[in-house]
């Protein structure tokens, strides 16, 4: 498994906190193969880039030679989770959740190794537990530690409900990991509270508590609010491989040096060299390029990741777009109409004049052609809006 300096130095990579880092050197001293676990709750059938930073890193694990335990919660998200949500969410019903289950399987294997993956299911424990075990689980715990989490007391406080099913959601996740006698498991920074009771649990359990490693949450395209379907500012990894080059495209450069080390698989220093590149004059698109390359041939492909880029070439370098252009900010809250982003964007003087453009072709959205006068544009993203043969804009939509 290689030296255990350099291994640390590579699970660091991108990471926000290791708890404790002093356990996790001692377990890869043993050359034994851990058990690296992360769980994910079947919610919605599609992942994106945001949830490819746990799964990037589980392939880092992988790539040193410990076992990987790809948790889907089948049991959790029939109660939610309760991180981060000012109200209960409702339940899923166990159909959804398998349907959902079934096509993360098919899109984790784009990344981690599927001989070298153990896909669990926590219902295969949970469902067994019964409810005399659910209630020797609770008893490890007090409500007024639950309290502690941010979101409960912030409802709390607020005098917003909070239902009793969701106590458990944490205890679940971590009678996971005495489940599985998880040596490390990841999760984002938000799941801080989950994680540590299964440290907690494990030691009721006579289990050497488990190792944390929290990753960041990565922004979404608007480069402030974390990816997410909900905000329109994601990048799925099942989107046709010139969506996904585009939307990579649109990113600001100071965010492109973020999902260069959250997202791509190059080496640390060819990175520096990228970064160091760039600071000596090089077009920084020539870089982002290049991650847009590798993001859209990880998950469709080498052949469509040139495709994108011949055709990214075709409307943007070749005439029909500059390279420079001004940047403006739209607040569109739910979603404007394309005319009022127009004339918001100081593209045209009024909305009925951006309405006469659009009659006669002269408006492109991402250099495609705008026919539709009553096109809403949904906040959360960047694009590139043109009016006629010189008006040209990047608007972030807000």
């Amino acid at each position: 498994m290689g030296d255990v300096s350099d291994a640390l130095a590579l699970i660091r990579r991108g990471a926000e906190e290791i708890l404790v880092e002093a356990e996790l050197a001692e377990k890869l001293a043993t050359g034994r193969p851990l058990r690296i676990k992360a769980g994910f709750d079947p919610t919605a059938p599609d992942l994106h880039l945001g949830h490819t930073v746990l799964i990037n890193k589980l392939r880092h694990f992988q790539d040193l030679g410990h076992e990987i335990l790809f948790l889907i919660g089948d049991f959790t998200g029939l109660i939610g989770d309760p991180t981060g949500k000012n109200a209960t969410r409702p339940p899923l019903s166990r159909e959804q959740i398998e349907l959902n289950a079934r096509t993360y399987q098919d899109q984790v294997f784009k990344i981690l190794d599927p001989q070298r993956t153990r896909v669990v299911f926590n219902s295969e424990w949970m469902d067994g537990l019964g409810a005399a075990g659910m209630i020797r689980l609770a008893a490890h715990h007090t409500v007024a530690r639950m309290l502690e989490r941010d979101d409960f007391a912030k409802r709390y406080a607020a005098n917003q409900s909070i239902a009793l099913h969701e106590f458990l959601y944490p205890l679940c996740q971590g009678y996971d990991s005495v489940a599985l006698k998880a040596d490390v498991e990841l999760g984002g920074t938000d799941q801080k509270f989950n994680l540590l009771m299964g440290r907690e649990l494990q030691r009721h359990h006579e289990q050497t508590p488990q190792t944390i490693l929290m990753m960041p949450l990565l922004e979404g395209l608007d480069g402030v609010n974390k990816m997410s379907k909900s905000l329109n500012n994601y990048i799925g990894i099942n989107e046709p491989p010139g969506e996904i080059f585009g939307k990579v495209m649109s990113i600001s450069d100071d965010l492109m040096w973020r999902y260069y080390e959250l997202l791509s698989f190059l080496p640390s220093a060819d990175i520096a060299a990228q970064r160091q590149s760039v600071t000596e004059g090089r077009n920084p698109r020539d870089v982002k390029i290049a991650l847009a390359v590798e993001l859209v041939a990880r998950f469709h492909g080498p052949a469509a990741a040139q495709a994108a880029v011949e055709d990214f070439a075709a409307r943007f370098q070749r005439g029909v777009m500059p390279e420079e252009m001004p940047e403006v900010s739209v607040p569109v809250g739910a979603g404007m109409v394309v005319t009022q982003v127009l004339r918001q964007a100081g593209l045209t003087g009024s909305t009925s004049e951006a309405m006469r453009m659009i009659d006669q072709g002269g408006v492109r959205l991402d250099g495609e052609r705008v026919a539709d006068k009553a096109l809403v544009l949904a906040g959360g993203q960047t694009v590139v809006l043109q009016v006629g043969k010189r008006k040209f804009a990047r608007v972030l939509l807000t």
